[in-house]
């Protein structure tokens, strides 16, 4: 009698350096090339130390999303630590559809965010360019996680490069920083620091995206020590990035330059070499589509993770047998992308997001100190990454002081 053949399953086709290269994707995007000028609004001259500051907070969080990675090493996974370290499924649903929620938004908007990047070079109607964009993006998603993070990799390579360009472009400035020093270090004037404080309020944004790093978790070879690896590895590599990005934007421009110029890197470029921005518009564009593309796969694997889990409906957890894809869920995912960019208003929706994202962080640092704090015995330190017991406090402070900020400013707004 012939045994019925075993149901596809993920595979585990992703590296260290793929999954760098993937948590690169979905932090060192687009938003960076117009979010220094907003940090130097707020901070002025001491930009460099909101980076600094944001790189702090945020470090917190992904000590603790390392922890648990290497805990529970699954997809969906703010959802399956919500569960483990605060044991309500309830609420372990509500962060999994939130965190699925926030991918598809932000999806949507970067696509639409696509159409301004693309009329610099052609004209086109907006709803073909839109359709055309999420499908092609959706197909990539389906096509398998080898090839479609293979691809979202050479596309952050190329991002990196580009910053890496305006960076060397913009270097000369440096031999200005001994003049200016002591200028660009704070004294203790509450002004200077709230300044600082707000444009690191700001700069967090520009971090957000590594918590993705776990809903492919599956998917990732020798997880319990690539996958923390990986995650520490995005944080400082996108910190180095950004300060050394803000200093020479602040070395080289003016405060107001910085302020007012739409693509203020881009304006970087044009006043560091004399040359045309255009292959800096080009690589925003790829950066573009990158985040786009990133965002499907993660949504699509945390609804993957929830069925799995009994939470969502049991087809969205079928696997495609060549691709080994989760394709329906794939599926959903893309067409809600393409819904949302073609007919829902994304601003407020967006502004909402990022609130629930750190609400999400607060729940995972809070999730973790509880696990830490109730365990009996110390878990395996073969398969566990383990942080003191003060990191996911400090986490969940930072976060829950960011939401709150966030609530009072859309209040006052």
């Amino acid at each position: 009698m012939n045994e019925s053949p075993q149901p596809p399953v993920l595979q585990r086709r992703l590296s260290f350096t793929m999954i760098v290269l993937y948590g690169l994707g979905t932090t060192i995007g687009a938003g960076i090339y117009v979010l220094i000028g907003k940090v130097a609004g707020a901070a002025g001259i001491f930009a460099p130390f909101s980076f600094i500051m944001a790189t702090i907070l945020a470090g917190f969080s992904v000590f603790s999303f390392a922890e648990l990675s290497s805990r529970f090493p699954f997809s969906a996974g703010e959802a399956v630590y919500v569960a483990k370290g605060l044991g309500s499924r309830r609420l372990a649903l509500v962060v999994g559809l939130a965190v699925m929620l926030a991918g598809i938004v932000s999806s949507a908007a970067i696509s639409r965010g696509f159409l301004g990047y693309l009329g610099e070079f052609m004209v086109v109607t907006d709803w073909i360019a839109i359709v055309c964009l999420v499908l092609v993006l959706g197909a990539i998603a389906f096509w398998g996680i080898g090839q479609s993070v293979f691809l979202a990799g050479v596309a952050t390579v190329i991002e990196c490069v580009g910053l890496l360009i305006v960076i060397v472009a913009a270097s000369g400035s440096l031999t200005t920083l001994p003049d200016r020093a002591l200028s660009m270090i704070p004294g203790f004037e509450i002004s200077a620091w709230s300044g600082i404080f707000a444009g690191a309020v700001l700069a967090f944004y520009a971090f957000l995206g590594f918590e993705d790093m776990v809903n492919v978790a599956e998917e990732v070879k020798d997880v319990n020590r690539t996958l923390p690896r990986a995650l520490i590895v995005t944080l400082v590599v996108t910190a180095v990035f950004y300060i050394l990005l803000t200093l020479v934007a602040v070395l080289s421009l003016s405060i107001e330059e910085l302020t007012t110029s739409p693509a203020p890197l881009a304006l970087l470029f044009e006043r560091s070499t004399g040359a045309s921005s255009t292959v800096i518009s080009v690589i925003a564009l790829v950066a573009i589509l990158n985040g786009a593309l990133v965002q499907i796969i993660m949504a699509s694997r945390v609804i993957y993770g929830l069925s799995m889990r009994d939470m969502a409906p049991k087809y969205f957890g079928r696997i495609h047998r060549v691709t080994h894809t989760p394709y329906i869920a794939t599926a959903f995912v893309t067409v809600a992308v393409l819904i949302f960019a073609l007919w829902l208003p994304l601003v407020s929706l967006a502004g909402i997001t990022a609130i629930l994202t750190l609400i999400i962080f607060a729940l995972v640092n809070l999730s973790l100190w509880r696990i830490k704090a109730t365990e009996k015995s110390a878990p395996d330190k073969d398969l566990v990454v383990q942080y003191p017991i003060w990191v996911p406090i400090i986490g969940f402070a930072g976060s829950s002081g960011f939401v709150i900020l966030l609530a009072l400013g859309a209040m006052k707004a």
